[in-house]
């Protein structure tokens, strides 16, 4: 018997074109491939975008969480109360700058940082909040505002979200730091941006991105400690193209998550991702599934994997990663919610050309793969 192979569909794919092309080969032409022109004109777009009054490119959403956090004034000994569900940098960038990060667990439905349990583990140390807006779901920020420290947005996960007063993510005025990584939602191939409403966070995170030069740009003067963080024009050439298109690139996200809605609805066990609510609306970055509590969800990828479906879990609990463990004590059983969705999760292939019938392929196979 001759066996047929069936091509892998892609986990996450990019879409670039002739616009993208086009910005790029201007940029390469004209011999000016950083600080240049092309980074202002793509901080002002993105701003306008989200309803921002500032925006500040920077090399990665790593970098942008580690500067917003720095321009609220977390430092040596302060304490920022995060979650335990999300990509790690979101708990390292506290530990750049000697503060630790404080895990409180999370609301069940939309997977963000519960304002309750938030409050509950808030102390006079605690110098900042760095909500994540989990799966590009916005968090209950009227709820973590009204704790009072300062707030960090991390929005990497999360352009084109809507919080529920109808704004979008990234204008509240307090910094939020988007990603564009290669599977995010606009992609400059790494790279990030931080969107602030105050003008001296604005000139603060120009210049310690830059490794702390002058507000002049002067060459030799650098009035504060900085670091190598700044976007490339070739970046922020790609970061225009993308932007020009956006919107076509959302409703084809959207369009592929409602393909999987409708797929996977009467799977028996499995969770689908929170419907929006209360006037919130998901910028949709990856599609996750949580798993039945019965399954192994170690089995279900490598049994996907046989069927050239990737399939990754997603996230795993920050806590307990050795390094958070062996540094902090950290246990099972901590953050119940948080534990429990992180072992059952797993990320599906996500892209906005995914086609119907690639859907319906990932789909099958998983509703195979559960059903033996």
């Amino acid at each position: 018997m001759i066996e047929i192979e069936t091509e892998t569909i892609p986990l996450a794919q990019p879409e670039l074109g002739a616009a993208e092309e086009e910005l790029v080969l201007a940029v390469l032409r004209s011999g000016r491939l950083s600080l240049g022109p092309r980074a202002v004109q793509f901080e002002r777009a993105f701003a306008d975008r989200v309803g921002a009054g500032f925006g500040c490119a920077v090399s990665s959403g790593t970098a942008g969480l580690h500067l917003a956090l720095r321009a609220v004034g977390v430092g040596d000994g302060g304490e920022v109360v995060t979650t335990p569900f999300s990509f790690v940098a979101s708990a390292n960038v506290a530990l750049y700058e000697r503060a630790r990060p404080v895990f409180a667990d999370i609301d069940p439905v939309t997977l963000n940082l519960d304002p309750a349990a938030a409050a509950a583990a808030m102390t006079a140390r605690t110098a900042a909040l760095l909500p994540v807006h989990v799966f590009g779901y916005p968090a209950d920020m009227p709820a973590l505002e009204r704790l009072g420290p300062p707030i960090v947005e991390d929005a990497c996960e999360a352009l084109g979200a809507r919080y529920a007063d109808g704004g979008a993510v990234g204008g509240r005025g307090h910094p939020a730091v988007f990603g564009f990584y290669a599977n995010k939602q606009l992609t400059t191939g790494e790279g990030g941006m931080v969107t602030t409403g105050d003008a001296a966070v604005k000139q603060r995170l120009d210049s310690e991105r830059n490794q702390g030069r002058a507000p002049n740009l002067d060459w030799l003067d650098h009035d504060r400690l900085g670091f190598n963080y700044r976007l490339s024009d070739l970046a922020c050439a790609l970061g225009l193209a993308q932007l020009s298109h956006l919107d076509e690139m959302l409703a084809g996200r959207a369009r592929v998550a409602a393909l999987y809605r409708a797929a996977l609805a009467e799977v028996p066990g499995l969770t689908l991702p929170c419907e929006d609510r209360d006037g919130a609306r998901r910028g949709w970055f990856v599609y996750v599934v949580q798993l039945p509590r019965e399954v192994d969800r170690d089995e279900v990828v490598r049994a996907l994997a046989g069927r050239a479906i990737p399939a990754k879990p997603y996230f795993p609990a920050i806590h307990l990663m050795s390094f958070y463990r062996e540094r902090f004590g950290h246990r099972e059983g901590e953050f119940p919610v948080c534990e429990n969705v992180a072992a059952r999760s797993i990320a599906l292939p996500f892209f906005p050309r995914m086609t119907e019938g690639q859907v319906a392929r990932v789909s099958a196979g998983l509703r195979d793969v559960l059903g033996r």
